[in-house]
């Protein structure tokens, strides 16, 4: 069973299509037509095109491509700040909101052509911010579920609760949790796939993939491709097989 996923976008247009066009050449040389490309979430923030991100996985997927995307929890944030301009995310401490510099927000703001300039007053963006983001992007984001299992594979944003039941797992944790989830070691019974917390490349465990590289601090996208649960990057000349 082959699935190929991306990890976190982060407004990264141009690195998207890259990945999309290295996925297009392993299928190629595989033969393969069906196997999903699944997004783990953060589409959004710090890069400079989130809206070119939503729309470019919208296009593909009107067009039939089979194409998941997970929900991040930047993703969230957006939906978030569009629903309510005081919303602020239980994931956050309380002196940063989705519109501080370090979340990135202002940079989504400004991919849709929001003036951004007043930043500090939330309400404000967000009535310029509801007359420029397309309905059909906040139907898609508010859709995004929070998890796929595909094969011996978990693949959700940013982890689980270890020894909770998925069925039990709360959305906080499924698109926050770090230290309790990246420092357990034991066998949650599938490869969990995830980005969330960025690395300098992919990391392979023996329990978990971490596919965030770091998109969204300027460094790669990383796209690679799962075989029941060997794992490859895939890069500009072929596969590069990741081992724990």
């Amino acid at each position: 069973m082959r699935s190929y996923v991306i990890g976190d976008i982060h407004g990264q247009l141009e690195l998207l299509k890259a990945a999309h066009r290295r996925i297009a050449e392993d299928r190629e040389r595989t033969g393969d037509t069906t196997s999903p490309v699944i997004h783990l979430g953060d589409l959004t923030d710090r890069g400079p095109d989130s809206c070119g991100v939503i729309e470019f996985l919208l296009s593909g997927r009107r067009e039939g491509q089979n194409w998941p995307v997970i929900k991040g929890n930047h993703d969230r944030m957006f939906m978030g700040f569009l629903g309510d301009a005081a919303y602020h995310d239980p994931g956050l401490t309380r002196e940063l909101s989705w519109l501080h510099p370090r979340l990135g927000g202002q940079t989504t703001m400004a991919s849709y052509g929001v003036d951004v300039s007043d930043a500090d007053d939330a309400q404000t963006v967000r009535q310029r911010a509801l007359a420029k983001v397309p309905e059909r992007h906040i139907e898609f984001m508010q859709g995004l579920p929070l998890s796929a299992q595909r094969g011996g594979c978990l693949f959700v944003h940013a982890g689980i609760r270890p020894g909770v039941a998925l069925s039990d797992q709360s959305e906080d944790d499924l698109l926050w949790i770090r230290a309790d989830f990246l420092n357990d070691a034991r066998d949650h019974g599938f490869l969990v796939v995830h980005g969330h917390t960025a690395l300098e490349a992919p990391q392979l465990y023996g329990n978990r993939l971490n596919l965030d590289s770091g998109a969204g601090y300027g460094r790669a996208l990383t796209a690679a491709v799962i075989e029941d649960r060997a794992v490859f990057v895939l890069e500009d000349d072929g596969r590069r097989a990741l081992t724990p």
